[in-house]
Order: structure tokens, then sequence, then C-alpha cells
């Protein structure tokens, strides 16, 4: 039985995942309002955006700046979760076999031509695993967005979690390779009954959650039993049916605190910028 108060802990990550996060963006945002080199005035030297006026010029630049810093602020918080109920590391480290790497070009050399029948399913897993070699091998490491053991059940589990899922071709093949490499270097580590699952995750579904998940070139090297699409990638995290629905809930509560850093960046950069041109003006 899980020991620790499942919803009120988890609540609690995210409350203050979100409370540190806004203080941390509305802090540096603001103290870089006059330094060139700063986040936001990096980004407004498009042309094309500049020319529609001061106040959407800065605007668009405190968006972009939240999306990128968003999903870090994500995945730190997917990460502090799962440290409730799982063994957590972010990466793998062992042998990997000449032939194992070859066998995984082969697969995904299938899955890219489509000319070829070969689709991605579980069980190409177990072809890299039964692999056995008298050849050198490699020592590597890798680096995992999770690598989670679950101490009860006696499973691993390997997740390359993207916020959004919005690959390209040759982003979601570089996906697949990564999670085939660490399946077969964890494999190679452990007793060959070890039970190891692997995942492709998103924290939300970009098609609307509870619709299904389409983008063709993810599912060009993913089977559907790969995916943990938003509520299916918290709920696992969360171990728990609820955990979509308490992580979302919880951050509602919360969100207010970054439309505040928004806002209070927002105001301090324009009024900022309007001060400096009436000096420009008086001068």
């Amino acid at each position: 039985m899980r020991r620790v108060d499942t919803e009120k802990s988890i609540r609690q990550i995210v409350r203050s995942t979100v409370e540190a996060y806004a203080i941390v963006f509305e802090t540096r945002h603001i103290s870089e309002v006059n330094n060139p080199n700063g986040t936001i005035n990096m980004k407004i030297h498009n042309v094309f955006i500049s020319a529609l006026g001061e106040e959407i010029q800065y605007y668009t630049s405190l968006v972009r700046s939240l999306d990128s810093s968003m999903g870090n602020m994500l995945e730190k918080m997917a990460i502090n979760i799962a440290k409730l109920f799982y063994d957590v590391k972010t990466s793998v480290e062992g042998k990997l076999y000449p032939e194992q790497t070859a066998k995984i070009a082969e697969l995904l050399e299938g899955y890219k031509n489509r000319k070829n029948s070969l689709k991605p399913l579980i069980s190409h897993y177990d072809e890299l695993k039964n692999i056995k070699s008298n050849s050198d091998v490699i020592i590597k490491t890798h680096i995992s967005d999770y690598y989670l053991f679950d101490k009860e059940t006696n499973r691993h589990y390997l997740i390359e979690l993207k916020i959004g899922g919005d690959l390209d071709n040759k982003k979601a093949r570089s996906e697949k390779e990564a999670l085939f490499e660490q399946y077969a270097i964890l494999a190679n580590s452990l007793d060959k009954d070890a039970k190891i699952e692997c995942y492709f995750a998103t924290a939300y579904n970009r098609f609307g959650e509870d619709k299904e998940w389409k983008q063709t070139r993810v599912l060009q090297f993913f089977s559907k039993d790969e995916l943990l699409i938003g509520k299916d990638f918290w709920n696992f995290i969360c171990c728990s049916n609820r955990g979509y629905e308490i992580v979302i809930d919880e951050y509602k509560k919360s969100a207010y605190l970054i439309n505040n850093a928004l806002e209070n960046n927002f105001i301090n950069n324009v009024l900022f910028e309007s001060y400096n041109n009436i000096l420009k003006k008086i001068v």
C-alpha cells in the first residue's frame, strides 16, 4: 500500500512548483528590463512583430518566454510527483552491443520507409533484449527523461516526455532511437526476467483531452501501446486514475500567480520602454 497521502502530497507539489516558477519568472524578467541581453530584450528584434506596436512586441516576447520556460516547470513538477511513488533516475548506464545498435537502425529504417509493412510493436523491444553477442561492447551512459523503478511491482519504466508532442519526422525517429538504446542498456544490466516498459509521453493532448491522438509522425515510430498522452501520463506518474484531475485542479487554483507575474512583467517592460521614448523626445 502506498505510504503517502496521495492527493494532499500531489497538490502540495503542484502548488509549490507553480509558486516558485511565478516568483522566478517575474523576478528574472523585471530585473532584466534595462539589460540589452535580457530574456525579453533578446526576443524583441523581430521587425515584423515590432511593426505591430510596442505592446504587441513585448506581449509576444513574454508569451514566447513563458512557453519555453513552462515546459521545464512541468517536467520538474512531474519528476517531483513521481518521486512520491518511484525510485527516479535521469540516466541509464551500461553495455550496448553493436548487434543491438544495428538492430535498432534496422527497425527505425523499417518504420521510416512507407513502402515497408513494418509497424512499431512492443515486441520489437524483446528482439533487442534477446540479442546475444560475443562482440566488444560499448559502455554507454544515456540521458533519460524518466527512468522509474516501482519497488512494489518490481517494474522498470523508461519515459521520453515531450510537453506537447509536436514532433517532425526527425525528432520522432530520434525519440524512438533514444528509448530503444535505453531499453537495450537497461536490459543488458538486469536479470533476463526483469520487466521493462517504455513510453512516449506528453503533458497534454494537443488535439484536446480525451480526443484521439492522431499525429502521424509519432505513430509512424510508436505503437499506441507506447503512448501516455495528457491524462494518461499524469495518471501514470501519480499512480492514480484521478492523477490528471488532481494536478489540473490544483494548477488552476494556482495559475493566478503566473498571470500576476505576466502582468507585472508586461507593465514594467512597456512602461520602461515608453519612459525611454519620452526621454529621447525630450533630449
